[in-house]
């Protein structure tokens, strides 16, 4: 008799939860002079990659990770076609408004007579009132009025939206980190639902969006000629990435302790192939995202996986990282707090002592930063105060 493929992995939460972790340290390190540049994200035009440049490819990559692990999940509570692809569509719909809010804080206009961090923390608390996970005994008609005084302010946030003089309205420029996010998502999510997670679909999507990075990055010079969702195919690829090895581990689950060394040398392979690459291929950088990036990236994120799927699923090593769980199942809260956090610090005129602003002690700071976002989640989700799209 088979072995029943398991429905959740706690190796993913983890890995979920210490990417969330060193993302919340990195976006904070920003704000920080005299790092290390080995930590710190290096230049758009380098040929070069920080640690912080590792921080996005791997949340790219848990994402699909954890996909068919989701959807498998929704078939067996014998939910309809139509209610996956519902599902599907709130997600990829709550994550690509947040990022489309998010991107333009990043160009809202310092001449504004409403400031950007009013602005902004207000744009946060309706997120948190339209995607709460509000707790079952809450009263129907005030969930629903909540949910929609949450939409009529994000309305009103974006008419009395000021940009630049050549931009002044609210518009999607690169759709934010979770725009990003919910985009690649949508992409995946679908190719993987209508082909019925097969595996051989899944690698060819994977193969195809890989070979279409690389055109877009040696055939293609022109930055201004790229797919509208897809952009230079980065993203899906590294989500397609997560994608298939979630696939496969469902596949194979059973023997997986051998597939795991597959697994590690497959990654070793993207590696060194993301070297070999670097010359003829735009180099390595996030903010180009080249080829080299994304498959050093996924090669590194396989290799932590596969780590974590030892020490956690194996060895049953998951309270090693306990302190950092609440990264992992509340994720989308622990990326939105930090800029709650920045913003109510921007509209009070808090700054850093100089110590914290710089060096070590900003690394401190940063670091400090993420345990505490982490910890006030982890009170927070006591409350049931936390997001779930």
């Amino acid at each position: 008799m088979a072995m029943e493929a398991p429905r959740r992995l706690l190796s993913i939460d983890v890995f979920r939860s210490i990417t969330m972790f060193f993302m919340i340290f990195v976006n904070d390190l920003s704000g920080v002079t005299n790092v290390p540049r080995w930590i710190d994200h290096a230049d758009g035009h380098a040929d070069a990659m920080g640690f912080a440049d590792t921080i996005f490819p791997a949340f790219l990559f848990i994402v699909g990770l954890s996909l068919p692990f989701a959807l498998e999940n929704r078939k067996l509570k014998w939910e309809t076609s139509s209610g996956t692809v519902k599902y599907i569509l709130y997600r990829a719909f709550a994550l690509i408004v947040m990022g489309f809010y998010q991107v333009n804080m990043e160009t809202y206009s310092r001449t504004a007579a409403f400031p950007v961090a009013a602005w902004g923390i207000i744009a946060t608390l309706c997120f948190f009132l339209i995607w709460l996970d509000y707790p079952g005994k809450v009263n129907k008609k005030l969930k629903y009025a909540l949910i929609a005084i949450g939409y009529i302010t994000l309305a009103v946030l974006a008419v009395i939206y000021k940009g630049s003089v050549k931009h002044p309205h609210m518009r999607p420029q690169w759709w934010g980190i979770l725009g990003i996010i919910g985009w690649s998502y949508l992409v995946c999510a679908l190719i993987y639902f209508y082909s019925k997670g097969s595996t051989k679909i899944l690698w060819i999507t994977l193969i195809v969006f890989a070979a279409a990075n690389m055109v877009f990055h040696t055939v293609i010079d022109d930055e201004d000629i790229r797919l509208w969702i897809l952009n230079d195919c980065s993203s899906v690829a590294l989500v397609m990435a997560g994608a298939v090895t979630g696939a496969l581990y469902r596949k194979y689950h059973a023997v997986f302790n051998k597939f795991l060394m597959v697994q590690l040398i497959i990654a070793i392979g993207l590696i060194a192939i993301g070297l070999l690459i670097r010359p003829y291929a735009d180099g390595i950088s996030k903010i180009r995202s080249t080829p080299p990036w994304v498959f050093i990236c996924t090669g590194i994120s396989l290799i932590i996986y596969s780590l974590l799927v030892y020490l956690v699923d194996i060895r049953g090593k998951q309270n090693w990282f306990k302190i950092l769980r609440p990264a992992g199942t509340s994720t989308l809260t622990c990326y939105l707090l930090p800029y709650l956090i920045f913003f109510i610090m921007k509209l009070t005129d808090f700054d850093y002592p100089d110590l914290f602003d710089e060096g070590a002690g900003g690394i401190i700071r940063s670091f400090a930063m993420a345990f505490c976002v982490i910890i006030l989640v982890g009170l927070m989700q006591r409350v049931r105060l936390r997001l779930k799209v």
